[in-house]
C-alpha cells in the first residue's frame, strides 16, 4: 500500500537550488499524500531567494541540533542505540576521525524517528546520498523506519560507504540512467528507478511575445558560481568570438565562492562591457531572464552534474541550450535537435556552438521549439512526482 503520509528530507532546506523540491512536495500533496518536510539544519539567512522560502521554512522540522527529548529517548533503547553506534563505527570506508564526528548523527536520527512516530509518517524519503543518507539508515536501526534516497550526482561527490547507506533502503532513485548504473555497482540488490527532476512547464513557458532580436547574441547561465560549472571556459570561448567580430552579451545568475575570481577573469579578458553578474534570482526572476535571452549555456565539467534543472527550465521556455556532455545531459538532449552538446572544457567547441546559433536565428527558433516539446514530454514535475509515488508503492517500501 502507498503510505498516506511521509517525511521528506532535504539537507539545509530551503536554499537557492531547491525550487524543484518545493514543486515536488506540492505535486505529492496534490496527489493526496501528506508530506512533512524535514531538514538537517537551517540554511543561512537569505540562502533561498524564492517566493516560497518563508512558507517552506515554516513547515520544516530541523533535526540539528537535536532536542533533548530525542537524546533522552536513546537511553530507553540501549540495544538499538548500541546497534546505531556499531553502524557508525563500522563505516569501513570512512576515516576514523570522520566516524567519530558522525556519532552525533545518532541523536538527530532519534529526532527523526520521534517526529515520524508522533506524526504517523509511514516512510522517509531523503533527497541526498551524502551524510543525510546515514540518517535514514540510523532511523531504520533505531525505529524500524522505512526510507528511500535520491541520488542527484556522481557517487564520489557524496562521500563514502554508500553500500551501508543503501543496504536498508527500499529504493534509491536516480535522476539519470548513468547514476542508476552507479547505484547498481555499489548496491546491486537495491531497486534504482530513474526519476527525473521536474520542471513546471506551465510557469516555465515561452514568452507571450517573440524574444527581442538584437545585434548581440544574449547568452545566460543560471548556476552557482563554482569552478566546476565551467563559467571560465564559456568566457574564454566568448573572448575568441569577440576577436572574430561576433557580438555576444553574457549574464550570469547565481552566487558562490568563485565570484571574485570570475570577475577578475572577466577583467583580464576585457569583457567588462559584455558580462554582467546578476546574483541569485527568484524563480520569477529566472523566468524573466530566460525570456530575455537567446541561449542558455551550462558548460560544466568533472563529477557532480547530473540532470541540470536549469537546462530543463530553459528548454521548457523554448530556449536553445549549449550544454556540456556530462552526467545525464546526453539523455536529456539530442544534439542538434533540441539543444547543442559540447565536450567538457572544449572552448573551441563552445565557441563553435555559439557562433552557429549567433549566425542563424531560424536555427535558434527551431531548436527552441523542439526543446519545448521535449520538456513537455519528459520533464513535467507532476509526472515525475507520480513516478516517485509509484516507487513508494513498491513492495520494497510497503
Amino acid at each position: 500500500m502507498t503510505p498516506t503520509a511521509i517525511a521528506y528530507l532535504v539537507p539545509e532546506f530551503p536554499s537557492q537550488t531547491h525550487a524543484f523540491f518545493w514543486r515536488e512536495i506540492l505535486a505529492l500533496e496534490e496527489a493526496g499524500l501528506r508530506v512533512r518536510t524535514l531538514s538537517t539544519r537551517r540554511p543561512a539567512p537569505g540562502a533561498c531567494p524564492h517566493d516560497f522560502a518563508a512558507a517552506a521554512a515554516a513547515r520544516t522540522v530541523y533535526l540539528f541540533p537535536p532536542p533533548l527529548a530525542a537524546v533522552a529517548r536513546l537511553a530507553g533503547r540501549p540495544v538499538r542505540t548500541l546497534r546505531a553506534l556499531a553502524y557508525v563505527l563500522g563505516l569501513s570506508e570512512t576515516p576514523w576521525r570522520r566516524r567519530l564526528a558522525l556519532l552525533g548523527l545518532i541523536a538527530s536520527a532519534s529526532a527523526l524517528g520521534r517526529v515520524c512516530r508522533r506524526e504517523r509518517l509511514g516512510h522517509v524519503h531523503i533527497h541526498s546520498c551524502a551524510t543525510a543518507a546515514h540518517l535514514g539508515a540510523l532511523a531504520a536501526i533505531l525505529d524500524d523506519l522505512s526510507y528511500s534516497l535520491t541520488l542527484h550526482g556522481d557517487l564520489p561527490v557524496y562521500g563514502t560507504d554508500h553500500a551501508a547507506k543503501m543496504a536498508r533502503a527500499g529504493f534509491v532513485a536516480a535522476v539519470t540512467r548513468p547514476l542508476a548504473a552507479q547505484i547498481a555497482t555499489v548496491s546491486p540488490g537495491t531497486p534504482a528507478p530513474v526519476i527525473w527532476m521536474g520542471v513546471d512547464a506551465d510557469r516555465f513557458c515561452p514568452p507571450a511575445s517573440a524574444r527581442p532580436g538584437g545585434e548581440a547574441l544574449e547568452v545566460v547561465t543560471v548556476a552557482r558560481l563554482n569552478h566546476t560549472k565551467g563559467h571560465v571556459h564559456l568566457l574564454n570561448a566568448m573572448a575568441r568570438l569577440r576577436a572574430e567580430g561576433v557580438a555576444i552579451r553574457y549574464r550570469m545568475a547565481g552566487d558562490g565562492p568563485e565570484r571574485a575570481a570570475l570577475e577578475a577573469h572577466v577583467a583580464r579578458l576585457g569583457l567588462q562591457d559584455e558580462v554582467r553578474f546578476l546574483g541569485p534570482l527568484s524563480e520569477a526572476g529566472v523566468i524573466d531572464l530566460l525570456h530575455s535571452a537567446d541561449v542558455l549555456a551550462l558548460t560544466s565539467f568533472g563529477a557532480g552534474e547530473a540532470a541540470p534543472v536549469t537546462v530543463m527550465e530553459a528548454m521548457a521556455t523554448g530556449l536553445p541550450t549549449v550544454v556540456s556532455a556530462i552526467g545525464g545531459t546526453p539523455d536529456m538532449i539530442e544534439d542538434g535537435v533540441d539543444g547543442l552538446l559540447v565536450p567538457q572544457r572544449d572552448e573551441e567547441a563552445i565557441a563553435a556552438a555559439l557562433r552557429r546559433l549567433a549566425a542563424d536565428p531560424a536555427l535558434r527558433a527551431r531548436i527552441g521549439q523542439a526543446a519545448r516539446k521535449t520538456a513537455l514530454a519528459r520533464f513535467d514535475y507532476r509526472a515525475q512526482a507520480r513516478a516517485l509515488l509509484d516507487a513508494l508503492t513498491s513492495d520494497a517500501v510497503a
